[in-house]
């Protein structure tokens, strides 16, 4: 049967952990090597051990089927080294190190200045010099003999020669932006000048001789194209194709016309 509902089952039951169990152990020694088991055995077939009887004795041989290092790392003092066993002289295996007498006296040294060798304590000075000067009251004397120092005033910065100027490199910059702008502008002139000489004007004779000629081949390709259109039918391409050359040969004409009938024509010699 299922469980009734009730407001009490909303409470946290406490929890009780269930018992822990024993920890396994075999009975047999954590030492021994399985029965007539070959392996962990270090350079020979020979086990270790004399189990086949049942006697779970470690036999005592030379052999161990337990290696070194094999668990938990080496032995307590396995890492300390042998006092006596160091690098001696002449015991490498790159030979003899040592290296020939140095034939250095010292003495010579390359873009070096040498300083005078400081004296031994045993050498005396040369000729007995000696000094009866009194250091304390000769210093001073000398202070109360020297002038006292003249304290400098802070500059004034208002005083200077180019004071409120234009610095000489703003004048620089600007002298040089305005010789800039005189070059393009006379090389604009130059530009207009040898555009304007290109330039002619056509007379009157030149312009009734153009009109006219225009005149002429505009009516020869209405004609052709007058032909063409009186075709009920243009059903092929070379018709078509036809048709359209005249249509643009007629526009073009008509513009050239159109810029031929005003009063000044100019005519452009680098076109």
């Amino acid at each position: 049967m299922y469980e009734e509902e009730s407001i009490y089952n909303l409470i946290p039951r406490e929890y009780n952990p269930p018992p822990k169990e024993k920890m396994y152990k075999s009975k047999y020694p954590a030492k021994l090597a399985p029965t007539g088991s070959t392996l962990i055995n270090h350079t020979t077939s020979r086990p270790g051990v004399a189990n086949l009887d049942g006697n779970y004795q470690l036999s005592r041989g030379c052999h161990s089927h337990i290696d070194n290092h094999k668990t938990l790392g080496k032995q307590k003092g396995a890492n300390r080294s042998n006092q006596y066993d160091f690098l001696k002289k002449q015991t490498g295996t790159m030979g003899n190190n040592t290296l020939p007498p140095s034939t250095y006296d010292g003495t010579k040294r390359i873009n070096q200045k040498v300083r005078p060798e400081i004296p031994k304590k045993d050498e005396k000075p040369i000729m007995g010099l000696k000094s009866n000067k009194n250091f304390i009251i000769s210093n001073a004397v000398e202070n109360i003999l020297s002038a006292p120092k003249v304290q400098r005033e802070d500059p004034n910065w208002l005083g200077k020669k180019d004071y409120g100027q234009v610095p000489s490199y703003l004048q620089n910059i600007k002298d040089n932006i305005e010789t800039e702008y005189r070059m393009i502008q006379n090389q604009h002139l130059n530009d207009a000048e040898e555009q304007a000489g290109q330039k002619y004007s056509l007379s009157n004779a030149e312009l009734i001789q153009l009109r006219d000629g225009l005149k002429k081949k505009w009516d020869s390709v209405n004609k052709e194209y007058q032909s063409i259109t009186h075709i009920s039918t243009v059903d092929t391409q070379g018709l078509k194709r036809k048709k359209e050359k005249c249509e643009r040969e007629l526009q073009q004409l008509e513009k050239d016309m159109e810029k031929v009938n005003k009063q000044f024509v100019f005519v452009d010699t680098m076109r």
